[in-house]
């Protein structure tokens, strides 16, 4: 077995280190490809009823892990479960779930892509 290379970062949440995403902003912990992990990736996402005032469609392209830090979605799974999650609610999707995301507060999240 070959010897993983050490990698560690930390953040804590900071406005000023958003940056544009596809939809609301976004604050990286971890970025695609650091540490040698070309599939995974974390941070804090903030998205606003203003940002997406009409419901969504997200396919996932990777597997994904939410917690609601704040705010409030509702997330549709096609064939599956309805989401409704607000401070404290957690959900995980696999890649290739097609949702359909509804944002009804300002929200903030963290999420991890694997």
């Amino acid at each position: 077995m070959s010897p993983t290379s050490a990698f560690s970062t930390s953040s804590s949440l900071d406005p000023e280190k958003n940056e544009p995403f596809e939809l609301g902003k976004v604050q990286w912990v971890r970025r695609f490809g650091e540490g040698d992990r070309l599939a995974l990736a974390c941070g804090y996402w903030h998205v606003d009823p203003t940002d997406a005032p009409e419901p969504f469609d997200l396919l996932m392209e990777a597997d994904e892990t939410i917690h609601i830090l704040e705010g409030h979605l509702r997330i549709d799974v096609e064939g599956g479960e309805s989401y409704d999650l607000s401070a404290g609610s957690s959900a995980s999707f696999n890649k290739g779930a097609q949702t359909q995301w509804a944002v009804l507060a300002p929200t903030t999240e963290f999420f991890v892509y694997s």
